[in-house]
């Protein structure tokens, strides 16, 4: 590993770190509250906020990425804006509206099926409700997080084919699963995304070589890091839709660079997720305005640190954590740095 750029101790990440706690307008993947670690790299801030119910080893990828945005050059922007996606978590199909008018002239939105204790009939009533909201010229994009098994997802792709889908995101969890359901459904002209099957795999391009997927979603955290996130685009050969980790500000902006240097960007993102909060760390927060966000680095409001930080129990967890994943990256840093 050689670099101009010395890579923090853990002294050197401690001695920034913020943890903050960002409520949610709406509940969304089983949490009303997100929390997030930050602190202030060479480069800039960055984020450090893996899902509380991950394990330690996945976890020290996400730091990998805090580190690699934090303290190293990013790859160059290719584009000043990205345009992004409303996101409508698995809400009644009467909240829809207020959700949408959250996103500030986005035409796309991502509307999540296949929640736990719901039916398909909840599905189609809220992609209904979205198709009515934006008429037939918006682009509608279902994730369904692995919630189905093969029949399921044939079954609910075939219920919603008529709100003329964009794609359908992760219907089911294996490789194999996605195989089978895209040779079914190959016919209906519906493409098949893949992401926790990309972002939580040992071997992110093994749904790549398979012909699992149309399209892959990609998230700069979970990846670890931006350039490493465009590897692993260039070599599966597919198109990339950029989303995020339901990321405070800061950690979106890591999203947006990795979508500015994208070669090829057919798809708007989801990284218009900011909406989500009712408060965030950054004045202004990094919400779609006109449909898109403006590439470049978002540093937090130290009074809004002040006023998100979490509780001093959490603080604690969250940097023994901190210090967990760190040692497990080992004497030469993240992988790639």
């Amino acid at each position: 590993m050689s670099t101009s750029t010395p890579l923090p101790s853990l002294d050197d990440l401690l001695a920034t770190a913020r943890v903050v706690a960002l409520p949610l307008v709406t509940r969304f993947r089983g949490i009303d509250v997100r929390e997030a670690v930050l602190f202030e790299g060479p480069q800039g801030w960055t984020e450090f906020s893996p899902f509380a119910e991950y394990g330690d080893t996945e976890a020290s990828t996400w730091l990998a990425a805090a580190i690699d945005f934090g303290w190293m050059p990013q790859p160059a922007a290719v584009r000043n804006s990205i345009a992004v996606n409303a996101t409508v978590p698995a809400v009644d199909a009467a909240s829809v509206p207020g959700v949408l008018a959250r996103f500030d002239g986005c035409r796309t939105a991502k509307v999540k099926v296949a929640e736990a204790g719901q039916r398909l009939a909840d599905d189609i009533a809220r992609v209904r409700a979205v198709r009515e909201a934006m008429g037939p010229e918006g682009r509608i994009r279902v994730d369904a997080n692995g919630g189905w098994n093969v029949d399921e997802a044939e079954h609910a792709i075939h219920a919603l084919a008529e709100f003329d889908l964009e794609y359908v995101e992760q219907p089911c969890t294996s490789v194999d699963e996605l195989i089978e359901l895209r040779r079914r459904v190959k016919y209906m002209g519906i493409p098949i995304a893949a992401d926790e099957s990309v972002r939580k795999a040992e071997d992110p391009l093994a749904v790549a070589r398979a012909g699992a997927a149309d399209l892959l979603v990609i998230k700069a955290q979970p990846l670890g890091g931006v350039r490493r996130a465009l590897d692993i685009v260039a070599a599966a050969g597919l198109p990339a839709v950029v989303s995020s980790a339901l990321d405070t500000s800061v950690g979106l902006s890591m999203g947006v660079a990795l979508a500015a240097a994208l070669p090829q960007l057919d798809y708007d993102c989801g990284l218009g997720t900011a909406s989500l909060f009712t408060a965030d760390v950054a004045d202004p927060t990094l919400v779609p305005r006109g449909g898109a966000l403006p590439v470049g680095r978002v540093a937090p409001n130290p009074d809004l640190l002040d006023a998100r930080a979490a509780s001093d129990e959490r603080r604690q967890w969250w940097l023994a954590r901190l210090e967990r994943c760190f040692d497990m990256l080992g004497d030469e840093g993240p992988a790639g740095l």
